[in-house]
């Protein structure tokens, strides 16, 4: 938020629907092309021309294009937040089933993009030399955030009896995380959701357990 609506919340005043239409507008296409490239490499310019949106307007909406990134991580935190809970908290599909379906959901995406997008996040997290001091710990804190929706489902496989209660949740879904992110690279590099696949399959492998969907084709349900 720029220092003109800023002071117009102050006032009691919000942002007119327009400004905020066209803020919207500006962060979701952020999000493409951070999904598509790194921030360093995603100039403003590229930004504008997909928004739509005069060049000389950008600076209504954000203070420089340090506020800007940190406006499209948290949008983009909010939205994958979301996608986890669709698939994750879904009680109609047993706990462990519920990553695989995360995992198919995720690959048809990639494919549906012919994988020009990865993890907007695995790409940041690539370019941390050049980016703002305070990134590295925003991105961090997404992932922290994330890894939690992830032992919850892991513990409520524990509570069914699906793995053993002895397993550290904890730990195993900050390997999740760290697994998926190499995944998803991976799958770019070779064009293929193959890599995605392997993933989800050594993941539940590890647990002892399988889920009883295959994660190609889960998120047809």
């Amino acid at each position: 938020m720029t220092e003109k609506s800023e002071a117009a919340v102050a006032r009691g005043r919000r942002p007119s629907p327009a400004y905020a239409a066209t803020r919207d507008v500006l962060i979701r296409c952020g999000m493409e092309l951070l999904t598509e490239q790194g921030f360093s490499s995603t100039g403003l310019d590229a930004v504008l021309k997909r928004a739509t949106v005069p060049k000389g307007s950008f600076y209504h909406y954000f203070a420089n294009k340090d506020a800007f990134g940190a406006a499209v991580m948290e949008a983009y935190d909010d939205y994958f937040k979301r996608k986890l809970d669709r698939w994750l908290l879904n009680q109609e599909r047993a706990p462990l089933d519920r990553l695989a379906d995360f995992i198919a959901d995720a690959s048809r995406r990639m494919r549906k993009h012919r994988f020009t997008r990865g993890c907007l996040v695995g790409n940041l997290s690539q370019e941390l030399g050049a980016l703002p001091v305070d990134f590295r710990e925003r991105l961090n804190a997404i992932l922290v955030g994330w890894q939690a929706r992830v032992a919850r489902c892991l513990r409520e496989a524990q509570a069914a009896g699906t793995i053993s209660v002895t397993l550290d949740v904890e730990q195993l879904a900050e390997f999740f995380w760290i697994a998926w992110e190499g995944a998803v690279l991976r799958a770019r590099l070779v064009q293929s959701d193959r890599p995605l696949v392997t993933f989800i399959e050594a993941f539940l492998s590890s647990l002892g357990a399988r889920a009883q969907a295959s994660p190609r084709h889960a998120a047809d349900h």
